[in-house]
């Protein structure tokens, strides 16, 4: 897949949801939230201050998030569904 996202944007695949919930209860499909980590694809170069330097991204390539729940923009890539977000929409990185 050849595709880089500009400046402070990242490019995440959601990662899937158990199929049951701690208490041993299966969850059907239909009941299932869409889950909110996910593990990032591509970064962009970073943000760009007034005076023209640019600012890495404090996420990279293979890092596991934490994001809100209504963040980004949904994509299909390639064939895979995967989001498109600004950094400030991630909530943290995962272990």
């Amino acid at each position: 897949m050849k595709f880089r996202p500009l400046h402070d944007r990242v490019l995440v695949k959601r990662l899937d949801e158990d199929e049951k919930s701690p208490g041993g209860i299966i969850i059907p499909d239909t009941a299932k939230e869409k889950p909110s980590e996910g593990k990032v694809v591509a970064v962009g170069s970073g943000t760009k201050s007034e005076d023209g330097k640019v600012t890495a991204l404090d996420v990279k390539k293979g890092d596991k998030i934490l994001f809100g729940k209504w963040s980004g923009t949904e994509v299909t890539v390639g064939g895979d569904d995967l989001i498109i977000m600004k950094e400030s929409d991630i909530l943290g990185i995962i272990g």
